[in-house]
């Protein structure tokens, strides 16, 4: 069982800048493909932003020029670097872990990390 956890969100002003974290468990980090995704209250949860195994990168429209995704295969971590932050970024944040093992897929969720953008 992978586990998946996240760090780092908070409470930040308008044009301010967070950096999300996300520590998976195990010894598949390094084949996964990682995402960050998003959800506001009465919204539903949308894709932020995905790095492949390989580190190709992939973004949603509202965040593309002010997020970036990285990862650290060493430190089983996924980064979401989030700059000129707005108050429609408010949402909570969470980490997704997706991999494929002898055939068979399997997606992983961490309990989430709120990020509140306000004055």
């Amino acid at each position: 069982q992978v586990q998946v956890v996240e760090s780092g969100g908070g409470l930040v002003q308008p044009g301010g800048s967070l950096t999300l974290s996300c520590v998976a468990s195990g010894n598949m980090f390094s084949r996964s493909n990682m995402g960050w995704y998003r959800q506001a209250p009465g919204n539903q949860r949308e894709l932020v932003a995905a790095i492949t195994s390989g580190s190709k990168t992939n973004y949603a429209d509202s965040v593309k020029g002010r997020f970036t995704i990285s990862r650290d295969n060493a430190r089983n971590t996924v980064y979401l670097q989030m700059n000129s932050l707005k108050p429609e970024d408010t949402a909570d944040y969470y980490c997704n872990l997706k991999m494929a093992w002898i055939g068979i897929d399997y997606e992983y969720w961490g309990q989430g990390t709120q990020v509140t953008v306000s004055s």
